[in-house]
Parts: structure tokens; C-alpha cells; sequence
């Protein structure tokens, strides 16, 4: 009885010590999504204004430019697939990952290449293990974006667009990350980027577009307007998901949290049972060599 009682006075040690852990981290996350969905708010704008920008060019102009026209043929494509840097935040990663499984395989069952770029060091891990290869991969900060990286896999990208077929270029451009729409609920996400589709959210349907002559000509204009409008999008999503991945791993460590509670609890019932029975067969002990005795 005595060893029984021994081992859950360690688990429940070391329960309560995890259990720390999970609320500290739980902690971290509450304080630091403010910042994050207060990031997204404030790129919101900029986001809405380049998009307008480069929709009044694509709409209104008769224009053959590559970014903006469909092609005869697609052959190969590129996806860039947001993850996070760490873990505990429970099926954040993954669902990001099933979703881009997912879009590769529609990609292979209608005959095309699929070129695949990395954020974060989840996605790393996974191809990594299951020997698959990748063009890049970008690493830390995933919880806290910085505008340089979208811009360098932004840059990446739109190289790889402007190369031909025989070169290892791409023919389209997409994104796949994770939408924050509130602290319970995030969803993983596919969204072209190129050739140009713009999205109906990001342009209000009571707003109509005024006509512009522009100058210089419109593919100059393009050609300086969409790289913007790409590293834009790439550090929205970017925002998107590190908001996601907060909330996530809140709700996943006040969970573990709670989880670790009731083990506490459990733990504490079965050692106050064990106890119980070691005093109830001292007694009996105690009583039968008493009874022994007075025989």
C-alpha cells in the first residue's frame, strides 16, 4: 500500500507541475492575440486600398498581361503552405497540412506539377519526415510575422511566376493559411493568387469602382502595383494565421489545463483510497493481535 500511495503522490506532482505549465502558456496566448487580431485589423486597409488599386486596372483596361490573364495551360503550380513554428496548439498545423493534401491532389488529378514552399517549422518537420521535397521554407517568427519575410516569399513566389515552363517556372500561385474569423473558430483556407483573382470580400459590392486614364500605361501600372498587392496578400494571410495559431493554442492549453485538473482530482481520490484501505488493514492488524492476546 505504502509504494501505491507513493506513486500517486508523484503523479500528482507532477501533474501540478504540467499544469503550471499549461496555464502559463495559456497566459502567453491570451496577452499576446490582442496584439495579433490588432495587427490584422490595422493591415486591413492597406489590404482593401491595393485591391481596389489593382482591380480598377485589371476591370477597366483591355489589357494581355501575365499576372492578370488566365493561360491556355496550366502545368505546373506553386503552394505555399502557412504553418506554425511550434506546437501545443493543438490541430492547428494539421489542419492546415490535411487541407494543403488536399489541394495537391486536385492539382495532380487535373494533370499539374505541384511546386511546394514552407512557413514554418511544422510543415518543415512533416515533409521532412515523409521524405518529401520542397523548393524553400521559411522559419521563425510564425506567431509574429514580420513584413520582410512576406515580402522575401513574395519575391520568391512572383520569380518563380515570371520564369518559363523549361525553367521550373509556375503557371499559378496558391496560398494555403489559416483564417482567423473568431477566438473559437479558425479555418484553414485556399486562395489563388495568381493569376489575379480578387477577392468580392475585399471590395464592398455597394462601392463602384471610378474610371481612371491612366498614366503611364496600365501594364507599367501592374507591374509596379502587383508585386505590392502579392506581398500584401502573403502578409495578411501571414497576420491571419499567427492570430489562428494564438487562439488555438490558448484554447488547447486552457484544455490541457483543465484536463490536468481532473487527473489532479483522480489522482488525489485514488490516494486518499489507497491510504484508507493501509489504515483499515492496520487496524484489523492491530485488532486481530489484540483478540490474539486476550485468547
Amino acid at each position: 500500500m505504502g509504494a501505491q500511495i507513493r506513486v500517486y503522490r508523484q503523479k500528482i506532482s507532477s501533474t501540478t507541475s504540467m499544469r503550471k505549465i499549461f496555464k502559463a502558456m495559456e497566459l502567453i496566448a491570451t496577452s499576446r492575440i490582442g496584439k495579433a487580431r490588432a495587427r490584422v485589423a490595422a493591415s486591413t486597409p492597406y489590404a482593401n486600398a491595393i485591391t481596389r488599386a489593382v482591380s480598377a486596372v485589371a476591370s477597366q483596361s483591355e489589357i494581355d498581361h501575365p499576372l492578370v490573364t488566365e493561360p491556355e495551360q496550366i502545368r505546373r503550380a506553386a503552394v505555399l503552405v502557412i504553418t506554425s513554428d511550434r506546437g501545443l496548439a493543438g490541430s492547428y498545423s494539421a489542419s492546415v497540412l490535411k487541407k494543403a493534401e488536399g489541394l495537391n491532389e486536385l492539382l495532380r488529378a487535373e494533370g499539374k506539377e505541384v511546386k511546394t514552399y514552407l512557413v514554418g517549422r511544422k510543415a518543415q518537420a512533416y515533409f521532412d519526415f515523409r521524405s518529401r521535397s520542397y523548393s524553400r521554407v521559411w522559419t521563425g517568427g510564425t506567431d509574429s510575422p514580420e513584413f520582410e519575410t512576406a515580402k522575401e516569399v513574395g519575391a520568391a513566389l512572383l520569380e518563380e511566376f515570371a520564369n518559363d515552363f523549361a525553367e521550373g517556372g509556375v503557371d499559378e500561385i496558391h496560398v494555403v493559411y489559416t483564417r482567423f474569423k473568431s477566438m473559437v473558430t479558425q479555418e484553414p483556407t485556399v486562395v489563388r493568387l495568381l493569376p489575379l483573382e480578387v477577392e468580392e470580400q475585399a471590395v464592398s459590392e455597394s462601392e463602384l469602382l471610378p474610371l481612371y486614364e491612366f498614366e503611364p500605361e496600365s501594364e507599367q501600372v501592374l507591374d509596379a502595383l502587383l508585386p505590392r498587392y502579392i506581398e500584401s496578400r502573403i502578409f495578411a494571410a501571414m497576420l491571419q494565421a499567427a492570430a489562428s495559431e494564438l487562439a488555438a493554442r490558448q484554447r488547447a492549453m486552457k484544455s490541457a489545463g483543465d484536463n490536468a485538473t481532473e487527473l489532479i482530482k483522480k489522482y488525489t481520490r485514488l490516494r486518499n483510497t489507497a491510504r484508507q484501505a493501509e489504515i483499515t488493514q492496520e487496524l484489523s492488524e492491530i485488532v486481530a493481535g489484540a483478540d490474539a492476546l486476550s485468547a
